[in-house]
């Protein structure tokens, strides 16, 4: 009953920028996270950062003071943007919502980001 669609990967150079959107669908009753994930190839699937409906957020080491997550609850839109890329940033990367109320994970179909010369 909820769909999140994702876009904004594409082709960067190292040093680049990026900016993802995921825009969610349907019936969203309870209170959630939302999030991104990225998986690489060979990889597990890690979280790179989450904001909660109170606005609270948290990010993989990696990526802090390079990528930014916001939200728009009235639209139910969660964003990242991505400065200052690397090349070990390459992955696909998935929207993610997460309701506690429920135990429940929603993912989108992935998006691919590569940074490369």
């Amino acid at each position: 009953q909820v769909q999140l669609v994702e876009s904004g990967g594409g082709l960067v150079q190292p040093g680049g920028s990026l900016r993802l959107s995921c825009a969610a669908s349907g019936r969203l009753f309870s209170i959630y996270t939302m999030g991104w994930y990225r998986q690489a190839p060979g990889n597990e699937r890690e979280l790179v950062a989450a904001i909660t409906s109170g606005d609270s957020t948290n990010y993989a080491d990696s990526v802090k003071g390079r990528f930014t997550i916001s939200r728009d609850s009235a639209k139910n839109t969660v964003y990242l943007q991505m400065n200052g890329l690397k090349p070990e940033d390459t992955a696909v990367y998935y929207c993610n919502i997460y309701m506690s109320r429920y135990n429940y994970n929603y993912w989108g179909q992935g998006t691919q980001v590569t940074v490369s010369s």
